[in-house]
């Protein structure tokens, strides 16, 4: 039987990982019981993907149009707006 060490999404843990079921697409799943996050390692919509929300950013602030952003990220129109909505939020 062949173990798959999964790192934790969030902090990087390998052995507080464990399977925490599917997801709606049969996906396996995985929750970190040291942050207490569940995550799956293979999402089926892009926006899900990491890094996704900066590239949104950095796109818009490189004078891309926010329907060429949706575009050529393959996510939503909905979605760009609402990442650049909740990305000043924090600062």
């Amino acid at each position: 039987m062949a173990t798959l060490e999964v790192p934790c999404r969030y902090c990087s843990q390998t052995k507080s990982v464990r399977k925490h079921g599917t997801g709606a697409n049969k996906a396996q799943r995985y929750c970190c019981l040291n942050c207490r996050k569940s995550f799956q390692l293979d999402y089926t919509y892009n926006a899900y993907h990491p890094g996704v929300k900066e590239q949104i950013v950095d796109m818009v602030m490189n004078n891309a149009g926010l329907r060429d952003t949706a575009r050529v990220l393959k996510v939503g129109f909905n979605t760009v707006l609402r990442t650049l909505k909740n990305s000043n939020r924090g600062k």
